[in-house]
């Protein structure tokens, strides 16, 4: 049996899997908000619950924001600040008693779509999280690839290519990067920019779908971005398939309009990258905890 879990902001995700990846058990309880030795102890209670209630023992995988640091074995990157500086894999394996495997949200969203999901059988992927963030995640030949300095990825943190300068201000303390545009917020406060009114994502597609000028552009703008900072990725990474995630993966008009918009900015006479929404949606960052074992 192999546990995964989904460390998020907001929530912590259980789930087990047998050896064919049949979901097996499935709980989520509140991230203890601020608390990082609340939040220990809550991820060791999921994975107890689980275990008595299914009467076996699993490996366990754990998907969370940020990376754990080459130099200290501590968190760092997340977004999740209570666990930055944390050396939160040795506390988990500590409370389990058992050892466990750690890695980047993003990459286990890569990996779980590369083992069973909508690149299954690929050799490279490119996995794409466009939600509150913008994370990214590879896996070739079904290992997700953490990097040198463990930031394998993480394109969200580049500059946007074509981008005005200097660009919206990123949390990271930089500017203008692939994640001030191409975020949820982002994708809001550039149409409030361009109109002067306040919409959300969803409020933007209803709008599109009904005709509104306004937020046809805006999503044509989006779409626009996208292409071009997933082309720098196809250009360096050459990936068969590209998978998006995250909420902003459901605007169906990325599927059609992003390979055609990337195609001036791809250096080939020809691009055989495919671009695919998640077949596991929601649950892929958390399968793919689970997959961080693939024995």
């Amino acid at each position: 049996m192999r546990i995964g879990i989904d460390l998020g902001g907001t929530k912590i995700e259980i789930i087990a899997l047998d050896a064919a990846g049949r979901t097996l058990a499935r709980r989520r309880v509140a991230t203890p908000q601020g608390d990082y030795a609340a939040t220990v102890q809550a991820v060791a209670g999921l994975v107890a619950a689980v275990e008595s209630e299914l009467g076996q023992r699993g490996t366990v995988g754990v998907g969370t924001p940020g990376a754990l640091s080459r130099v200290t074995g501590r968190i760092k990157n997340a977004n999740s600040t209570c666990l930055n500086g944390q050396p939160l894999q040795d506390d988990l394996q500590a409370a389990l008693g058992r050892p466990l495997r750690i890695a980047n949200d993003a990459n286990c969203f890569a990996l779980s779509e590369a083992v069973d999901g909508a690149a299954a059988g690929a050799e490279t992927v490119f996995g794409v999280i466009l939600g509150t963030g913008v994370g990214g995640g590879i896996v070739v030949r079904g290992q997700a690839l953490t990097g040198a300095n463990a930031i394998a990825g993480e394109w969200g943190h580049n500059p946007l290519p074509g981008g005005a300068a200097p660009g919206p201000a990123c949390y990271c303390g930089r500017s203008g990067c692939v994640e001030t545009w191409l975020s949820g917020p982002g994708l809001a406060a550039d149409h409030l920019r361009v109109t002067g009114r306040t919409c959300t994502p969803e409020a933007l597609v209803a709008g599109a779908a009904a005709g509104d000028a306004d937020s046809i552009a805006t999503l044509d703008r989006y779409a626009a971005r996208l292409a071009r900072a997933l082309a720098t990725v196809v250009n360096l990474l050459d990936p068969d398939v590209i998978v998006l995630g995250g909420g902003l993966s459901n605007l169906a008009l990325l599927y059609e309009a992003v390979p055609r918009l990337w195609v001036p900015h791809v250096f080939s006479d020809a691009i055989a990258t495919r671009l695919c929404r998640a077949v596991h949606g929601d649950s892929s960052g958390v399968r793919g905890a689970a997959w961080l074992w693939p024995d």
